[in-house]
């Protein structure tokens, strides 16, 4: 089957927004296994090539909405991946801190907690690597 534009698309923003060596190495690892490999695909194409691509919001922005979205809803997994994200597109871990910190009043402590501990895992490890 033939690769679709959307899809090309989608493969390069993911690559920009995740860096190339943290997308080889979950490419390599996690989406090696084929039923995780389908769903990389279709979040390729569906929502890196045409969600992230729409007019409107620059990437950082879309980016922070993102971060918010999953730490409101307590998805630390997909928290982590969208902090490296965020990282990449110059928010700094204060920014960051701070707009997790603000969720307080609004979603409630527990789920901040959660994701300011999520936060901190992804900055340490972030800072050990050099790079996000």
């Amino acid at each position: 089957m033939a690769e679709s534009e959307t899809y090309r698309k989608g493969r390069e923003l993911r690559r920009k927004l995740l860096g190339e060596a943290y997308v080889e190495r979950v490419d390599t690892t996690t989406y090696s296994d084929p039923m995780m490999r389908k769903f990389i695909d279709v979040a390729t194409e569906s929502i890196f090539g045409t969600i992230w691509t729409r007019p409107g919001l620059d990437l950082k922005t879309r980016v922070l909405v993102t971060v918010i979205s999953d730490a409101a809803t307590g998805r630390e997994a997909e928290l982590a991946i969208h902090l490296r994200m965020a990282l990449r597109q110059g928010w700094t871990e204060e920014e960051l801190t701070e707009a997790l910190l603000h969720l307080v009043g609004y979603v409630g402590a527990p789920l901040a907690r959660d994701a300011l501990l999520t936060a901190r895992d992804v900055f340490a490890e972030v800072g050990r690597r050099g790079s996000t």
